[in-house]
Formats: structure tokens, C-alpha cells, sequence
């Protein structure tokens, strides 16, 4: 595919990600000519999702120059909200990259860590209550299938970070590149973040 910018993309893992909210995006991203994605964990050792798929890894937590951070949500966000170690860290990386994205429960983290104050966002609707407990000038919005605020990203739950992905690439790329990429992996493309049936 043309190749209309490139990226670094740091994904966030830890025990207990929720699988699709990593591989759903990372497919989206590795199609896009130019772009580039590293995964990283607490140590730079490989790390179980919640459904068991073990994932190698790139590197460490360790804060490194990228575009975007991207961080997933899943079981293993409940221990993390309240990790001021992971915190510290994830506020190191994202203060290194020009975009912090998230999917599901990976917004209560970003919330969390204080990098959604006086931003918009959305969680997971099956962990709301939740996820919407951190931060203080955060204006949740339950029905929305994403919310892009400047630059920051995050989408409702699981299978909403792959259509965010999308929107990504369309607004960094152009909507033909994102329609390409869409096309490429069979994908129905969805680019109103406001046409969410499950918010109903």
C-alpha cells in the first residue's frame, strides 16, 4: 500500500490483556506501508493475554521515542489502576509520544495515570462504572463506538478497537488508505464514532 506517513506504535501489554484488543489493531497497523509497531512489557519478557496467548515482546517499559502509545484493556487492568509503578511508567511513555491510545478498560488506566484530564473518552459499557471511578476532569461518554479528543484515542469495548484502528489510519492516512486497509482484511468500514448499537 502507498505509504502517506510514517509511525512508531508502542503497544502497552501486561498479564491479563484482553486478546483482541491487541490483535485486532496491531493487524490494521502492520498494513499500513511505513508503520511500525513494537511490543512492550513490565521486563521485556513475553506476556500471557487473558485468554491464555502468550505474546513475545520487543522491549521493556522503559521510555523510548514513538508516536503513539497504545495501551489495551482486559482483566489485568483491575491490578494495574492501582499499580503506581505501571502508572509512573505509562505516564513516562506517554509523555514521549505524540498519541496515547486505548481500548476497552485500557482508558481506566489511562485515566488512572492522569493522561485523560480535561479530555473526552469512552471504556468498555460492561465495565463503566468501573473504568469511569479514575480521573477527575474526564468527560465519559458511554455511547460512543470511539472518541477522538486532539490526541488522545480511546474505544468502548474489545472488537471497538479494531474499527478505531481504521479511523486512525484514516486520519493520519486519508480514507482511501484506510478503506485499502479495511478491504484488505475483510474488515466493514465503520468511520462514525457515533454509530454504536451497543449503546442502547
Amino acid at each position: 500500500m502507498q505509504q502517506r506517513s510514517s509511525k512508531r506504535i508502542s503497544l502497552v501489554l501486561f498479564d491479563g490483556f484482553e486478546l483482541l484488543d491487541v490483535a485486532g489493531p496491531l493487524e490494521i497497523f502492520s498494513k499500513v506501508a511505513g508503520w511500525e509497531t513494537t511490543l512492550l512489557s513490565p521486563d521485556g519478557r513475553p506476556v500471557a493475554s487473558s485468554q491464555g496467548v502468550r505474546f513475545e515482546v520487543g522491549g521493556d517499559y522503559a521510555p523510548r521515542s514513538c508516536d503513539v502509545v497504545f495501551v489495551p484493556g482486559g482483566q489485568g487492568t483491575r491490578r494495574l489502576a492501582g499499580d503506581e509503578s505501571f502508572l509512573k511508567s505509562l505516564q513516562k511513555m506517554a509523555n514521549e509520544a505524540s498519541v496515547v491510545m486505548s481500548v476497552c478498560t485500557g482508558s481506566a488506566l489511562l485515566a488512572a495515570a492522569g493522561l485523560l484530564e480535561g479530555y473526552a473518552a469512552t471504556s468498555n459499557k460492561r465495565a463503566f462504572a468501573w473504568a469511569t471511578s479514575f480521573g477527575h476532569d474526564i468527560d465519559w461518554r458511554r455511547s460512543a463506538r470511539w472518541v477522538h479528543d486532539r490526541d488522545r484515542w480511546t474505544s468502548s469495548g474489545v472488537s471497538a478497537g479494531t474499527d478505531m484502528a481504521v479511523a486512525f489510519v484514516a486520519d493520519a492516512c486519508g480514507e482511501a488508505v484506510a478503506r485499502e486497509v479495511a478491504d484488505a482484511v475483510e474488515l466493514r468500514l465503520h468511520l462514525d464514532p457515533n454509530n454504536d448499537p451497543f449503546a442502547v
